[in-house]
C-alpha cells in the first residue's frame, strides 16, 4: 500500500510540476480563447455542409451535442443566438467565407496540439503541411459526425415510434429523447478526447497510455463544471460587471477551467508514461 502512495505521489508530483513549470495556466488561456475562435466558425462550416447535404435539423443537433455537456447556467446564454445563427440558411458551402470558416476551426485543432504536444513533453517536427492538412481533416471528420448525428436523430423518433406501435414492453427501455442526447453529446466528447489524445501529438502512444488522462478530463469535466455552475448560481455578479458581454466572459472562463483540465489529463498521462518507462518520444 506505501508503494502505491508513493507511486502516486510521484506521478501526481511530476504532472502538477510539469503543468507549473511549462506555462500551464497561460496555455490554458491560448486554449480557451481558441476554443472561442474555433466553435463558432466550426459550427457555421458544419451547418453549411449539412444544409448541402439536406439535413435541415443541424441546428438543434449541433446545439445539442455542443451544449448538453456544459453547465446550464453557462449553455442557455449561448445556445439560442447559437441556434439563430445556424437556422440562416446558407448555400455558400463553396464560397469563400465558409472555407475561411473551416481555417479558423482547424486553428482551433492546432491549439490543442500545441498543448498537448507540451503535456506529452514531445517536440513537433513534423511538416506545417501535414498538421495543417490533419487539422483541417479533423474540422471534416467532425462536421461529417455531426451531419450523420442530426440524420440519425431524424430517422431515430420515426423508428422508435414504428418500434413502439409493434412491441409495446420496448417503450420502457426508451428513455427520454433529452437522455438520449445527453449519452450522444457524452459519446462525441469520449470520442473526440482518443482522437485528439492518440493522433494530435507528436510520437506515439497507446490507448492503453491516454485512458488515465481522460478519466481524468471527464471526471474534472463533471466536478469543474458543478463548482462553477453552483458559483454562477449563488455567487457570480457577472452580470453586474460584464453587461452584455456577461455571457461571453462566463464562457471564456468555463473554457478556461476545463482547458486546464484538459491539459493536466494530458500531464498526468505524460507523468505515468515516464514513471513506467514507456515511450520513448517523452522527454524531461
Amino acid at each position: 500500500m506505501r508503494q502505491v502512495l508513493v507511486a502516486v505521489w510521484q506521478i501526481v508530483k511530476d504532472a502538477f510540476g510539469h503543468f507549473n513549470s511549462d506555462d500551464g495556466w497561460a496555455i490554458s488561456s491560448h486554449l480557451a480563447v481558441s476554443a472561442i475562435m474555433a466553435l463558432f466558425p466550426f459550427l457555421i462550416f458544419a451547418a453549411s455542409l449539412a444544409s448541402f447535404l439536406g439535413a435541415e435539423a443541424f441546428a438543434d443537433t449541433a446545439v445539442h451535442i455542443v451544449f448538453d455537456t456544459w453547465p446550464h447556467e453557462v449553455a442557455e446564454p449561448l445556445a439560442q443566438e447559437v441556434v439563430n445563427v445556424l437556422s440562416v440558411r446558407r448555400g455558400d458551402i463553396l464560397t469563400f467565407g465558409v472555407l475561411f470558416a473551416a481555417f479558423f476551426a482547424s486553428n482551433g485543432v492546432e491549439a490543442l496540439r500545441l498543448s498537448l504536444n507540451r503535456a506529452y513533453r514531445v517536440v513537433e517536427n513534423r511538416s506545417f503541411f501535414f498538421l495543417r492538412a490533419q487539422s483541417l481533416a479533423f474540422v471534416l471528420v467532425a462536421a461529417a459526425g455531426f451531419f450523420a448525428i442530426s440524420v440519425l436523430l431524424v430517422i431515430g423518433p420515426v423508428a422508435v415510434n414504428f418500434a413502439n406501435e409493434r412491441v409495446e414492453w420496448i417503450e420502457f427501455y426508451m428513455g427520454t429523447i433529452t437522455f438520449w442526447r445527453f449519452v450522444v453529446a457524452v459519446a462525441v466528447l469520449v470520442s473526440a478526447l482518443l482522437a485528439v489524445h492518440r493522433w494530435l501529438p507528436a510520437g506515439r502512444r497507446r490507448f492503453v497510455d491516454i485512458i488515465p488522462g481522460i478519466i481524468f478530463t471527464l471526471m474534472g469535466w463533471l466536478a469543474g463544471s458543478s463548482v462553477f455552475a453552483a458559483y454562477l448560481a449563488r455567487f457570480s455578479s457577472y452580470a453586474n460587471t460584464y453587461a452584455g458581454l456577461a455571457s461571453m466572459m462566463i464562457a471564456v472562463v468555463f473554457l478556461y477551467i476545463i482547458s486546464a483540465i484538459f491539459i493536466l489529463g494530458g500531464e498526468l498521462n505524460a507523468a505515468i508514461m515516464r514513471y513506467r518507462g514507456v515511450g520513448r518520444t517523452v522527454r524531461d
